[in-house]
């Protein structure tokens, strides 16, 4: 029987569908042919901590914000933020950052998670504000076995890490723990400049230069404790705790760093199953989870009238949910609600307190949702409602407080032609609330960048394509059209304003598997994006953060106990950008890495691999002025890697 491939680039196949059951608590009908699934990421994604540079080089819709070496962001179908919905075993996270320093992916590492699955549109009903996609990450599991892992790991640029996991238990109780630790040197693109090198061949100002050459990139510590109780074989209660502790994280190319960063997520939840002809399966998740973050120009040479703008995040949610069956279709429904709040301050050496950055906001969200799947012969067809009533609630009584409704809905269709055809369609609206930055932001000289007048965001989206397996080969392909109403948009730093914008675009995906040893898998992503008008004062209709092309192409080869892969990601020139609001032209490129995977014995195994091996200078991510940079023009570029080597031991038992 043929090996699964990694999925380097593509989602599940229908064969691979059926073999992540372990893995998805439910297949929904989207899910069958609208996610695309990273399997085994602590396993396979084993470079760093970064989820957002294992997402980006294993699907080909999703590209990197490189800020850093660590805690990096991502774009998904043009959009980010929280336009995008992620959710970490079912709990959201905030970062507290608003120049985004802390996205929502930088606060679980790639080392504790089983899985992320990301399901791409307006499809979903269950989670507030979900407008252009999920991005579902599962970590890892407790056991009833015994089992346990070490891993060491090395790399370029003093990269350094330790990490360890033990599981265990019985019929009732089962209990994980993991822990690790990880550090980095600033990385040096292509032509050998490390960040402060390539502050200085940029012109960033000397004041806004690091103070130092030899200072760490960053350091990383992780916790994650999971216990499982199952009452009887039909009831179970989970409980989580996961800890992200950070220091000194450098972000050279915007005036400020990370001083730490510090978040913690705790999950409870209870499923009932079989409790009669109403209910199939409830169940009650509560989380919650916070975000503590002062960043400041400690480590630049004005740092002796240190600046610092200390922003701390919190939610928390409840969801009950039941399902059940009524004449052979599958019913959800539940409620939904969660409160975020989001503060900050700005303060500097002689001034404990300047002006808040952001004043006290909460974001209080109340929701229900059901959704119907049902088949129809060869037609599988997903229905979904939400109505959502949001307050938005400042202390600053110079801002108005806020308040929206929204009805969101979808219908998703797929038609099995036969074993191994299917065509799909989707059609869905959803919307997102504005943050508490989008409204309130001030500057540390009292200048609001804030726009309390700000819509909701709805997009209207339609999904179309096939999926086809032929043999041992398998190609799907989508085309998106999104109309974006009320589309929240940064005027080139100074504020925000709401513009209506279209992005479309196609995704194909597949794999072939050309023997038992030998296996090739692809994906390839084209997005664009325009405002249907001018901004005020502008005259660029572009739409910021809209990537250019991008492929992936893997090769694989398997034998016995270990594995080769060839990759390649290229990005073209991307030459369609914002000028109006920050964005500049940058140079397309084309990335070969190289991966060996060898099981040595039972307990033993081992990987190495090299990324960028031609060493190429390039650069991934544009600068839309949604945050701060320093400098003006080309000198806010930030450079990518260079040849980065690794190498990782693992011992398991």
């Amino acid at each position: 029987m043929k090996r699964i491939i990694s999925l380097s680039l593509v989602c599940a196949s229908v064969v691979l569908q059926a073999s992540e059951t372990n893995v998805l608590e439910q297949i929904s009908i989207v899910d069958k042919v609208n996610t695309k699934i990273v399997k085994d990421v602590s396993n396979e994604q084993i470079k760093s901590a970064d989820l957002a540079e294992a997402l980006t080089k294993n699907i080909a819709s999703i590209s990197i914000v490189r800020r850093s070496g660590i805690a990096n962001d991502i774009i998904l179908r043009g959009q980010k933020k929280d336009n995008i919905n992620i959710l970490i075993d079912n709990a959201k996270i905030y970062g507290a950052c608003p120049n985004r320093m802390d996205p929502a992916t930088s606060h679980v590492l790639s080392n504790n998670i089983e899985s992320v699955k990301v399901v791409e549109g307006p499809y979903d009903v269950e989670n507030f504000g979900t407008l252009s996609g999920n991005v579902i990450v599962k970590t890892k599991q407790p056991s009833k076995d015994v089992v346990g892992e070490i891993n060491l790991g090395a790399g370029s640029f003093g990269y350094k890490k330790a990490g360890a996991m033990i599981s265990g238990g019985t019929d009732k109780f089962k209990l994980l723990v993991s822990t690790s630790v990880e550090k980095g040197d600033q990385y040096e693109d292509g032509n050998g400049n490390d960040f402060l090198e390539q502050q200085k061949a940029s012109g960033v100002p000397s004041t806004n230069q690091y103070s130092q050459s030899d200072l760490e990139a960053y350091e990383k510590k992780t916790l994650l404790t999971k216990a499982v109780y199952n009452i009887d074989d039909s009831s179970e209660i989970k409980l989580s705790y996961t800890a992200n502790r950070s220091d000194n994280v450098l972000y050279p190319n915007t005036p400020m760093d990370a001083d730490y960063d510090d978040s913690n997520i705790y999950t409870v939840g209870y499923v009932k199953r079989d409790l009669g002809n109403l209910s199939k399966e409830l169940s009650l998740d509560y989380y919650y989870s916070n975000v503590d973050h002062p960043m400041s120009t400690t480590l630049r040479n004005n740092g002796a009238m240190k600046m610092t703008n200390h922003m701390k995040s919190s939610i928390w949610g409840v969801k009950l949910k039941n399902s059940m069956e009524v004449e052979d279709a599958l019913v959800t429904i539940g409620l939904d609600t969660s409160v975020r709040n989001w503060r900050g301050k700005y303060y500097n050496t002689v001034n404990p307190y300047i002006n808040d950055s952001i004043a006290s906001t909460d974001t209080t969200n109340k929701a229900i949702f059901t959704k119907v799947e049902k088949s129809f012969g060869k037609l599988d067809l997903e229905l979904g409602a939400r109505y959502d009533y949001t307050n938005i609630d400042t202390i600053d009584n110079t801002k108005k407080d806020n308040k929206y409704t929204a009805l969101s809905a979808n219908i998703f269709a797929i038609y099995n032609t036969d074993e191994g055809t299917k065509y799909f369609a989707g059609i869905g609206k959803a919307s997102r609330v504005p943050d508490a930055r989008e409204l309130y932001s001030k500057q540390s000289n009292g200048i609001y960048t804030g726009n309390d007048d700000l819509e909701d965001t709805k997009n209207y989206e339609a999904d179309i394509g096939f999926e086809k397996t032929i043999g041992d080969f398998n190609i799907r392909t989508k085309l998106f059209y999104s109309m974006l109403k009320d589309y929240i948009y940064n005027i080139n730093g100074t504020g925000f304003e709401n513009v209506d914008a279209k992005i479309y675009g196609l995704d194909i995906s597949g794999f072939y598997y050309l023997n038992d040893n030998f296996s090739f898998d692809y994906g390839i992503a084209y997005q664009r994006g325009k405002k249907d008008d001018n901004l005020t004062g502008q005259n660029d209709k572009d739409l910021a953060e809209v990537p250019p092309l991008k492929a992936n192409i893997a090769l694989n080869y398997e034998v016995d106990s270990s594995k080769i892969t060839t990759e390649v990601i290229a990005v073209d020139r991307w030459d369609e950008y914002d000028s109006a609001n920050g964005e500049q032209e940058l140079s397309g490129y084309a990335l070969v890495n190289l991966k060996y995977n060898n099981k040595l014995n039972k307990n033993f195994g081992f990987t190495v691999g090299v990324d960028n091996i031609l060493d190429k200078r390039y650069t991934s991510t544009n600068t839309y002025n949604d945050i701060k940079y320093i400098g003006s023009g080309d000198t806010e570029l930030l450079n990518d890697p260079g040849r980065y080597f690794y190498a990782n031991l693992k011992y398991s038992f």
